[in-house]
């Protein structure tokens, strides 16, 4: 199960994964801008006399000398050995895509995964009698605030009568208690399956245990 059964929150961890993504694409995108102006920065230019001081084509706005610097930076980057130029362009391009994406997924994809598994398994639990014991039990210990909304939805419940009746076994505390956890998680209470008795003969020859009510008066002749 990758997401929710409930609509609000299916809708909003289809936004999240939504944005991820996009997120994801646009840095991907970015990285080989970075990567292909790299390379045209680093490309080695035709050699030409320096231009004059007062020429145009001098960056503006710097000075005569951030600009020489920044003339000379180029040149020895273009002179610089092209394997090693083009293995610091990709180190750059590849850290443009990994650094932004990295601090993203690492934040959303472990709550991603974790809803993922305590999803299947409440699905799982909330087959069973027993299961739904440990979600009324899981439920039992969210914060106090979470409790007591619980017990708020239920008839002269409270908080402690919650606690009292898992231990009791009442089932109608144990199934509120179950639903609240599943629509925690977004998701729907199951139906209870019943499973008919198998029409199958005991060891001792007899037929299938018939129900009370189908038993005749019994005689007293």
């Amino acid at each position: 199960m990758w997401y929710a059964q409930n609509p609000g929150r299916r809708t909003r961890q289809l936004l999240g994964d939504g944005a991820v993504l996009l997120w994801t694409a646009l840095w991907s995108a970015a990285a080989v801008v970075a990567y292909r102006l790299a390379c045209l920065l680093t490309r080695p230019a035709p050699e030409a006399p320096p231009p004059p001081i007062g020429d145009p084509s001098r960056l503006p706005l710097v000075g005569d000398r951030v600009d020489s610097a920044l003339r000379a930076a180029a040149d020895a980057a273009g002179a610089g050995d092209p394997v090693t130029v083009r293995a610091a362009v990709i180190v750059g391009a590849v850290a443009v895509f990994l650094v932004p994406v990295g601090l993203v997924l690492s934040s959303w994809l472990p709550r991603r995964l974790r809803w993922i598994r305590q999803a299947a398994a409440a699905q799982e639990l909330a087959a069973s009698d027993d299961g739904r014991e440990l979600l009324a039990l899981r439920a039992l210990l969210r914060p106090l605030d979470e409790v007591a909304r619980t017990a708020y939805e239920l008839p002269d419940a409270t908080a402690g009568s919650l606690a009292e009746g898992w231990r009791g076994g009442d089932p109608v505390i144990i199934d509120a208690l179950a639903e609240a956890e599943l629509v925690r998680l977004g998701l729907h209470i199951p139906e209870q399956v019943y499973i008919p008795v198998q029409e199958t003969g005991h060891e001792n020859g007899t037929g299938p245990m018939e129900p009370c009510g189908s038993m005749g008066p019994v005689s007293t002749v």
